[in-house]
Formats: C-alpha cells, sequence, structure tokens
C-alpha cells in the first residue's frame, strides 16, 4: 500500500511545492523581504497567527507590517515607548494587545543580544553560548539531548522565562510537554530550516535539519493522513504529529517534512 500512497504524496509535493503555492500561505508574509531577521521575526509571526481563514490570517499579518513601518528588524530594535500605542487595537481571534505587546517586547530583549531566531530555538546543551550555568539550563529545558520537541521545549521556556511575561500568552506559544500537536511552530520551523530549489521554504537556519522536524498536523492534515492509513492515533495531538513523521520518515528519511506540501494540498484545497 505505501508504494502506491507514496507515489500519490511525492506527486503532490512537486504540485505544491512551487513559487505559486506561496501567494495565497501565510508564508507569503516573510517572503515579502530579503532581512533575515525580518523574515524571522513575521515567519514567526504569521505561522502564530494562521488559524481560521487564510485571507484573514494574511491581512492581520499585514497589518502588523504595517504597524512596524514596514520595517520589523528595525521597528523591534529601535521603537520608543509612545510607538506601541498603535497596538492596543490589534486583534486576531484570541490573540490581543497583551500578546502583541509582548511579543514586541521578547523580539527587542532578544535581537539586542542574539543575530538569528535560530539560537531561541537551539537547545542549550548544544548552543555555542553554553557556559558554567550549562548543566541548569539544561534541567531546565526540561529534556534529554536528540528527544524529539527539544527545540520546541528550547523556545517555549525561553519566550516565556521573563519577568514580564503575560501567562494569557502562553497558549499561543505550544510545547510539546502539554502535548499539543505544536502544528504552527512545527511549520515555521519548516520555512525556516528546508531547503531546496523551489523556493517556498527559505533554509536559513543550518543547526537544525530538515530529518529532526515534525510534520505540522492540523485537523486537515490529520484527516488525509488517516484515510490515507499513514496516521492511526484518533486525537490530533503532538503523539499524532510524532507517529505521522515517523511514517513519512520511511518515504524520506532526510526531509519527512516535505509531505507536509502534499498533505495539506490534498485537505485544504478538497482534492480528498
Amino acid at each position: 500500500m505505501y508504494d502506491s500512497v507514496q507515489e500519490l504524496l511525492d506527486r503532490k509535493v512537486e504540485q505544491y511545492n512551487q513559487p505559486s503555492f506561496i501567494e495565497k500561505d501565510p508564508i507569503s508574509i516573510p517572503h515579502r523581504f530579503s532581512r533575515k531577521q525580518d523574515i524571522e521575526i513575521m515567519g514567526f509571526w504569521a505561522a502564530v497567527l494562521a488559524w481560521g481563514q487564510r485571507p484573514v490570517i494574511l491581512k492581520k499579518a499585514s497589518e502588523l507590517v504595517e504597524l512596524m513601518d514596514g520595517a520589523p528588524y528595525d521597528f523591534v530594535l529601535n521603537h520608543q515607548e509612545s510607538d506601541l500605542k498603535r497596538f492596543l487595537a490589534f486583534k486576531h481571534r484570541t490573540f490581543n494587545a497583551t500578546d502583541t505587546l509582548y511579543f514586541l517586547h521578547f523580539f527587542h530583549t532578544y535581537y539586542q543580544q542574539h543575530e538569528t531566531l535560530e539560537d531561541a530555538f537551539v537547545p542549550f546543551h548544544l548552543s555555542t553560548e553554553a557556559g558554567p550555568c550549562e548543566l541548569d539550563h539544561q534541567e531546565r529545558d526540561g529534556f534529554a539531548p536528540g528527544s524529539e520537541g527539544a527545540f520546541l521545549t528550547a523556545f517555549h521556556n525561553r519566550f516565556c522565562d521573563d519577568p514580564f511575561f503575560p501567562e494569557r500568552t502562553r497558549k499561543h506559544v505550544s510545547s510539546p510537554e502539554r502535548n499539543s500537536s505544536c502544528k504552527r511552530l512545527n511549520m515555521f520551523l519548516r520555512w525556516m530550516v528546508r531547503h531546496d530549489d523551489r523556493g517556498v521554504d527559505f533554509g536559513l537556519w543550518n543547526r537544525i535539519t530538515p530529518a529532526q522536524l515534525v510534520i505540522p498536523i492540523d485537523v486537515h492534515v490529520g484527516r488525509v493522513a488517516r484515510k490515507l492509513g499513514l496516521l492511526n492515533r484518533p486525537q490530533t495531538d503532538w503523539k499524532a504529529a510524532l507517529e505521522l513523521t515517523e511514517t513519512l520518515k520511511q518515504f524520506d528519511p532526510t526531509d519527512p517534512v516535505k509531505y507536509d506540501f502534499a498533505l495539506f494540498g490534498l485537505g485544504v484545497e478538497g482534492e480528498m
């Protein structure tokens, strides 16, 4: 069975992993930029906002770009406190002004010390910054070296480890430890890590490999995967994401997440 399913998925990857895919997808937001930090900031934010109808997602992410004067990296580094008032009316579903202001605070603080957002996802024991307190950070990050979800756990802990962190914002940055599917963060990692000659994913990061990624799974992807016999677990959660990723590794162990294009296309575009 898998031979025929793999042929179908490979064919759909070829169909959807094309520049024409970009325009109507949230990945079109970071594609507006060429500077690495702009791509990271708006890629992350567009991914976090990516629930609901795609036209609305694109509209709200575009609104954020406009509020940051079309230059996200420059804005998060150099804005004045008075510039933040314009964000008080921003809202997308349950994402509100409190969340928005904390995101800006996090980016402002973070990029004063780091060149790339990749550092925030790399487990501390693998980071070039590891020093005398390495053990404390590794214990705080709460994962074993090489474990699935280590990148997401590391980021979640660092994002929330701030005296100004509002607890309500935690729901927007999921964690495997809470058995969330982490769909939006896994999608963001796909954008930043995967690299090929198609021009859709950016492939900006090199300390995380495509083989280490986990498939972004939502209701649509899960439904298609179950119909194709790729997933048995009925819940759409972290365990399901891992199960589906392991199945897809049978088709391509070095880049299983490329099949996100196929499963997404078959589901959302109504082909299955």
